[in-house]
């Protein structure tokens, strides 16, 4: 079978004069699979990704709660350190997440009910699930 083709084996590789090398990634794009439903797979990694519903919290973790704030509130010249676990709803879907931060405290704002760190973090007091002090 190797016969037919005795003729050109030995040759070299030909290099075009006219077109640059392509790359190795850039060959393989060539033999990729073809993407017929552009960001469909997007949409289904969207729908997948699972999300918490908000907690509601009972009298008393809500009475702990305002009494950790309180004396937060109490130390804030000092700029105290906490970790604050708060809720942070999707923006694409129902439901959201819950994330926990640490640091030092800057100020608390009353008027909007908002905790602010020294990163400069703002979190809705309505949010928040736990403070560790």
């Amino acid at each position: 079978m190797t016969e037919q083709y005795d003729d050109i084996i030995d040759l070299p590789h030909h290099v075009s004069e006219n077109r640059p090398h392509l790359s190795k990634q850039s060959r393989a794009a060539q033999f990729a699979p073809f993407a017929a439903l552009t960001g469909y797979e997007d949409a289904v990694e969207e729908s997948a990704r699972l999300t918490e519903c908000k907690a509601e919290l009972c009298e008393d973790d809500e009475a702990e709660l305002n009494e950790k704030i309180k004396l937060l509130n109490e130390r804030i010249a000092g700029e105290p350190y906490c970790e604050i676990t708060y809720f942070v709803p999707d923006k694409h879907k129902s439901g959201g997440e819950y994330l926990t931060v640490s640091g030092n405290l800057r100020f608390i704002e009353e008027a909007s009910r908002q905790i602010v760190f020294c990163s400069g973090l703002h979190i809705s007091i309505d949010d928040i699930v736990k403070i560790s002090l």
